[in-house]
């Protein structure tokens, strides 16, 4: 989907604060449709695109937003790279309409991977941590 589809009803615009000014107005960068962010890229803090935002993952026990699936790599989604990032890793640019990952691109291909076909038990303890640790962050606890 084309961002300018997605910006009647996500908050996007391409006003310098990134509020809507569009027929629809959406609630802004605080509240966006999930669907809105799939395919949004993700640069580092060297302004370096470092992929795509392919899926988000909810916890369906708390509610909240747990992953986001990074694509990288590849040739029309054949022989990508995924990767699971926590939410709280990721900032939204809503300017540029982006995220920002502040990791090194060499970091990232060292993270823990997976293909399209073998996706990891995201709802694991034990695979959560090792995600959490390699980017910096912390799981929810409750």
């Amino acid at each position: 989907m084309n961002n300018d589809l997605r910006n009647n009803n996500t908050g996007y615009d391409a006003q310098s604060n990134g509020y809507a000014e569009t027929k629809y107005k959406g609630p802004g960068p605080e509240l966006m449709s999930a669907g809105s962010l799939t395919g949004d890229d993700v640069f580092n803090h060297n302004d370096e695109k470092i992929g795509s935002v392919k899926e988000i993952m909810l916890d369906m026990r708390t509610g909240r937003v747990s992953y986001a699936v990074l694509s990288f790599g590849g040739f029309l989604s054949m022989g990508e790279k995924l990767f699971a990032v926590p939410w709280q890793a990721l900032k939204l640019d809503a300017v540029n309409k982006r995220f920002i990952l502040d990791i090194e691109k060499q970091r990232l291909e060292t993270a823990p991977g997976f293909s399209n076909d073998d996706w990891p038990d995201m709802a694991d303890s034990a695979w959560a941590t090792g995600i959490h640790s390699h980017y910096g962050t912390s799981p929810y606890l409750d």
